[in-house]
């Protein structure tokens, strides 16, 4: 784009660019390494950058490593509802409370997600033993 100045685009905050990286991952035919993920991006980032978002969504456990050559390449470890799944684990298990916080998550849900939570959970009341 003409906006962008030395490889490097509108600066945007670190989680839309996981994201964006994530996605493009998600959308390869296997895994890639930096300067593939950087080449896909349009030169939007620098090689360095993108060595660094890659580092660390491997640290947060989002993305497996396998050496290939001299590089490293980056692959999801999931889907997307996989991520979904675990950042609503990683938000539940960051709290004290977490009966609290699973009565309001269920509080909000709409009647059809009720309905839907209920039937994943193979609808067996509680009999408290």
């Amino acid at each position: 784009m003409s906006d962008h100045t030395q490889g490097r685009g509108p600066k945007r905050a670190n989680g839309e660019r996981e994201a964006e990286i994530l996605g493009l991952l998600q959308q390869a035919e296997g895994a890639l390494t930096p300067g593939e993920v950087a080449d896909r991006l349009g030169g939007e980032l620098t090689y360095s950058t993108v060595v660094t978002i890659l580092t660390r969504m491997h640290t947060k456990q989002l993305l497996n490593r396998t050496k290939r050559g001299r590089a490293y390449t980056y692959a999801p470890v999931t889907d997307d509802p996989g991520f979904a799944a675990h950042r609503m684990r990683t938000v539940l298990e960051e709290r004290r409370d977490r009966e609290a916080v699973l009565a309001r998550f269920a509080d909000s849900l709409s009647d059809t997600d009720a309905d839907l939570l209920r039937q994943l959970l193979g609808n067996e009341p509680d009999t408290g033993q």
